[in-house]
């Protein structure tokens, strides 16, 4: 498959020769190419160039052309540390941070990431997966191009498991790449006397059993 996209306003990213990485000021240089083309084959940049310097078209079959009318094209962002699966927002609780609210008085209220644990636990999974992947592909008109998800919200074995089986059905369902981290020790449950101990749990029963799932 070959696509051909043309009148470009501003191709952004147009590095003749892309960098290994950038950092510091170099962040603030991103070339924009204008009046623009782009040729993509099978998924990957075949090429690019302005529109006064088109070579024009010589092999048809197969492509696909979509006129940009002027728009601006540029890269797709890779968000690295998302939290997409869960069962309730906890905006109200950013509204309490800005009015001074400690993380400690949150959960005293009744907030925090315990709350938002019995939300999860009490959750079915295939409401969970239908959540969580209307807002993979809110993402995705946002111009997100590659995700990871955490787990983190179950804090039990049975609830951590279903976290990891929502995302991996995420990877079967959504059209981007999506890896996914177990957050093990997000927060000491209530059942457990201290962080050691549940540290010791999520060592000794939670990763072996989510290692032999291949979660």
């Amino acid at each position: 498959m070959r696509t051909l996209v043309k009148n470009i306003k501003g191709l952004v990213g147009a590095f003749e020769e892309v960098p290994r990485d950038v950092a510091g000021s170099e962040m603030a240089k991103f070339p924009i190419l204008h009046n623009a083309w782009l040729a993509i084959d099978n998924g990957l940049i075949a090429d690019f160039g302005s529109m006064e310097d088109f070579p024009g078209i010589v092999d048809w079959s197969g492509l696909s052309i979509v006129d940009a009318e002027g728009r601006w094209v540029l890269p797709a962002w890779c968000d690295s540390h998302t939290h997409t699966v869960f069962a309730r927002s906890r905006s109200e609780e950013f509204l309490m941070r800005l009015e001074g609210a400690t993380y400690q008085e949150i959960a005293e209220r009744g907030g925090g990431i315990l709350n938002s644990a019995k939300a999860l636990q009490a959750m079915g999974e295939d409401e969970l997966f239908d959540e969580a992947l209307r807002r993979v592909h809110h993402a995705i008109s946002q111009g997100v191009g590659a995700m990871e998800i955490k787990s983190g919200y179950g804090l039990t074995l049975d609830a951590e498991r279903k976290m990891l089986r929502v995302i991996a059905r995420l990877k079967e369902a959504a059209p981007i790449p999506i890896k996914a981290t177990f957050l093990g020790c997000h927060a000491v449950p209530p059942e457990f006397d201290d962080a050691a101990a549940y540290t010791q749990h999520v060592v000794n029963d939670m990763l072996p059993a989510f290692a032999a799932e291949g979660l």
